[in-house]
C-alpha cells in the first residue's frame, strides 16, 4: 500500500512547511497544490484578463506546465494568494487541475500533498489526513512576517482582513470547499512552534500508517 499523507487547512496555518518536513522524513515527493492555484490566478491576471472569468482561468489551468512552480518566488506573494482563493472557486479550473493532483497521489511509493481539499476530493482514501489549522490573528502575524522579511510592507491589520477574507471564500465556495474530512486529525498550531507541530504531525501519520499495516 502506498503512503499518501493529505495535510488540507487554511493559509498561513503552517500546513504547506509541515507536509514538506513529512515528504522529508518519509522520503516521499511533495506537492503544494495551492501553488497551482497561484500560477494559475496570476496567469489569469497578466494575460488581462478578470480573476471571475471562469473560461480563461479554466484556459489557464489546462495550459499550466508543474515543473519549476516551486522556485518561483512571486507565487509567494500577497496578489498571487488573493488570485488563488478567487480562480479556485471556479469549478472547470478544479476540474482542470483534477487530474494532475489525483496522478501525483497515485504515484508508486505514495506523495505528501497538501492544500485545501486534499483529503475530501483529491485523495479520499488517503492513508494519513491532517487538518492543519491556528488562529486567524497567528496565522496573519505568521504571513506578515513572511513577508516583511521578504521587503514586502503590508499592514497588519490589511494582512488579517486579507487572511479572513479568504478563509470565508475558501470555505464557502460551491467547488470542493475548504473543510475537514471527517477522518482526518485536527492539529491546531496556534501555540506551537514549527518543530512541535512537525512532531505532533509525524505522531498523527505514524499512528495512521500502524492503523493501515505500514
Amino acid at each position: 500500500m502506498n503512503l499518501v499523507i493529505a495535510v488540507d487547512g487554511p493559509a498561513a496555518s503552517g500546513k504547506g512547511t509541515i507536509a514538506a518536513r513529512l515528504a522529508q522524513t518519509y522520503g516521499l515527493p511533495h506537492l503544494d497544490t495551492g501553488l497551482l492555484y497561484r500560477a494559475v490566478g496570476l496567469k489569469v491576471v497578466r494575460d488581462g484578463h478578470a480573476l471571475d472569468d471562469e473560461a480563461a482561468a479554466a484556459a489557464a489551468a489546462r495550459s499550466l506546465v508543474p515543473a519549476g512552480l516551486a522556485e518561483d518566488e512571486r507565487l509567494t506573494t500577497g496578489e498571487a494568494g488573493e488570485a488563488a482563493s478567487r480562480v479556485a472557486g471556479h469549478p472547470a479550473v478544479r476540474s482542470a487541475l483534477l487530474e494532475l493532483q489525483q496522478a501525483f497521489a497515485a504515484q508508486p511509493g505514495g506523495a505528501v500533498l497538501d492544500g485545501r481539499d486534499i483529503g475530501t476530493v483529491i485523495a479520499p482514501e488517503a492513508t494519513a489526513k491532517l487538518f492543519v489549522t491556528a488562529a486567524p490573528e497567528v496565522r496573519a502575524e505568521r504571513r506578515w512576517k513572511q513577508l516583511n522579511a521578504r521587503g514586502i510592507e503590508i499592514a497588519f491589520e490589511d494582512m488579517l482582513a486579507d487572511i479572513r477574507r479568504r478563509d470565508e471564500r475558501d470555505a464557502g465556495r460551491g467547488a470542493a470547499p475548504m473543510i475537514q474530512a471527517e477522518d482526518a486529525v485536527l492539529l491546531d498550531t496556534t501555540d506551537m512552534g514549527i518543530e512541535a507541530a512537525f512532531d505532533a504531525a509525524r505522531r498523527i501519520v505514524e499512528t495512521a500508517r500502524a492503523r493501515h499495516g505500514l
